[in-house]
């Protein structure tokens, strides 16, 4: 039986290109409940600080937006340079409705390619990371060499869902953590094998961590999880679905 788990907020405040956000984390777990960081702990964080500590942000006004951008803006009443930003972030532009385009960007189908001005300085915009697996790699190896502690890292952002209100955690990027478990052959309780479920146990931590995280002025980047079963996995990346799998997606390019 899962005895649960605890979750806890880490303030380390504001975050500036540059900065150590290990550092400033390790610092900042001192001053919780959670006293310091533990062998198999789950640190959860927030894909935009940690954009910006790595140089991420760009500054609209150095943008010129191309033809292409000018059109999309002008389609989907967004500033051009955005579309610009979201145009060289993106595999794919796949559509979009007023304010947001839907691009393909590597694993992921996001409004704008993960560009957003919220938590941003005024006049500019944030980017995901370069590569956000990488990046909770490297987090990991740095947390193992400053504590000696053995740690998963999720990387996440928050999405919205289709034909849903609001918005909820999901992970774009891990390291030290199996992100999704495959339940296929195990009985329901009536003794059903289960033929397709998979579950998300990284995007279900991520939803988790936003509640202490928000959405807006909580300060709150980075969350500790501790006590949750989880398998370790060294290499384990977050794994997608080609598009015609997908019952969203697929829905939409084929008749029914």
């Amino acid at each position: 039986m899962n005895p649960g788990f605890s979750v806890y907020g880490i303030a380390t405040g504001l975050l500036a290109p540059g900065d150590d956000i290990v550092g400033r984390v390790i610092a900042a777990v001192g001053e919780t409940n959670a006293d310091k960081i533990c062998n198999r702990d789950i640190l959860l964080f927030a894909e935009s600080p940690l954009s910006t500590t790595e140089g991420r942000n760009i500054r609209l006004a150095d943008i010129t937006p191309g033809r292409n951008a000018i059109a999309l803006a002008e389609k989907y009443d967004l500033d051009p340079r955005i579309a610009e930003i979201v145009i060289a972030e993106s595999d794919e532009i796949l559509g979009g409705i007023p304010g947001f385009l839907l691009a393909a960007r590597g694993n992921l189908v996001l409004p704008n390619a993960g560009v957003d001005e919220s938590n941003a300085p005024e006049g500019w915009v944030t980017r995901l990371p370069e590569d956000a697996d990488a990046s909770a790699a490297r987090i990991r190896k740095e947390i193992r060499e400053r504590t000696g502690k053995e740690v998963a890292v999720i990387i996440i952002d928050s999405r919205t869902h289709a034909m849903r209100l609001g918005v909820s955690g999901v992970a774009i990027g891990c390291s030290g953590i199996l992100p999704i478990t495959d339940e296929r052959g195990k009985l329901d309780l009536f003794g059903h094998e289960l033929q397709v479920t998979r579950r998300a146990i990284a995007d279900s931590l991520a939803s988790t961590a936003e509640l202490l995280m928000g959405e807006a002025d909580e300060g709150v980047p980075v969350v500790l999880v501790r006590g949750y079963p989880y398998i370790f996995s060294e290499n384990a990346v977050i794994e997608s679905i080609a598009p015609d799998e997908d019952l969203f997606l697929g829905s939409l390019t084929k008749k029914a």
